[in-house]
């Protein structure tokens, strides 16, 4: 049977050069956002003199440059282009077109800095120069990250809604510790000892099937309390190892009715408190107890 030892390491998070302004709202989409924001946006276009139309006027030079670019430069057009879009996102910067601040939505503190991390942003580079589809990539290589979005408000506002994973069990497989969700995917910037009350399953193919068992037990807060792990038997079946040391045995198949019949036999007898060694559910018609004092097995019949 596996070790079941719960515990990790963190390590220390690398200095990284001063972020943007960041604040953390709840909203669900970036696009309500957007609506709501965008009279304000107009006023802070305003105050750097440059309008709406001076704003446009300025890319489309900007692409007319690299068209004639093209034509000049032939096969060294690629680096004339990139330099003249970066010349041109400096300018705009510089009349007020530069990343202040950035806005999360959906985000957890637990995340939060792994997310603005992965971001990599940095307070006034310029908001025309920041790739919105490579900013999202870095951010969904994030475990706490399920999906992302990313949302440019101008003159000086990014927009980062995420729809996060949900810590659910913390899975122990071939010597290593890992928070996964309810998918069985990964968060690798968790850290398992700051998630000990979460379940504890054990083996290969725990992580994907937990998802099945979890809620049959949370439904039974009282054989949840004396879990100590789930031990996933030839990714094919359950068994639920107690702290007092005894072990449950659940079949292949029909695993909610074993459970009943388990609910029905401690209700009559209080099988669990008595404290037995096994019990065994696997067969639908029989369930066999092993006592802790090596004593013959008993066998009742189920629901006697």
């Amino acid at each position: 049977m596996p070790a079941l030892i719960r515990g990790g390491s963190r390590q220390a998070a690398a200095p990284r050069a001063k972020a943007a302004k960041v604040r953390t709202t709840r909203a669900r989409a970036p696009a309500r956002s957007s609506a709501s924001n965008a009279p304000a946006k107009i006023k802070a276009a305003s105050r750097v003199g440059l309008t709406a139309g001076a704003a446009l006027a300025i890319a489309g030079a900007v692409v007319a440059l690299g068209l004639v670019t093209v034509l000049a430069t032939g096969g060294r057009w690629r680096t004339a282009e990139a330099r003249a879009f970066a010349a041109a996102d400096q300018r705009l910067a510089g009349l007020g077109f530069r990343v202040t601040s950035v806005q999360l939505q959906g985000v957890s503190a637990m995340a939060r800095d792994d997310i603005l991390r992965a971001a990599g942003l940095r307070r006034n580079d310029p908001i025309l120069g920041v790739n919105l589809d490579a900013l999202r990539r870095r951010i969904e290589q994030v475990g706490w990250v399920k999906s992302a979005q990313v949302v440019r408000l101008l003159p000086d506002t990014l927009v980062i809604a995420i729809s996060e994973r949900t810590p659910t069990a913390v899975w122990q497989h071939n010597g290593r510790t890992l928070v996964v969700d309810d998918q069985g995917q990964g968060i690798k910037e968790a850290d398992p000892v700051r998630f000990a009350d979460l379940p504890l399953v054990v083996g290969e193919g725990a992580n994907q099937s937990a998802a099945e068992i979890l809620p049959l037990l949370r439904a039974r807060p009282q054989l949840m309390s004396r879990m100590d792990a789930l031990v996933r038997v030839d990714d094919r079946r359950w068994d639920i190892r107690l702290k007092d040391g005894g072990l449950i045995q659940l079949p292949a198949a029909g695993a909610e009715s074993a459970l009943i019949q388990l609910d029905q036999l401690d209700q009559k007898a209080r099988i669990l408190e008595l404290g037995f060694a096994r019990i065994d559910l696997r067969d639908p018609d029989l369930v066999a107890v092993r006592p802790k004092d090596g004593g013959a097995a008993a066998q009742p019949a189920a629901g006697a």
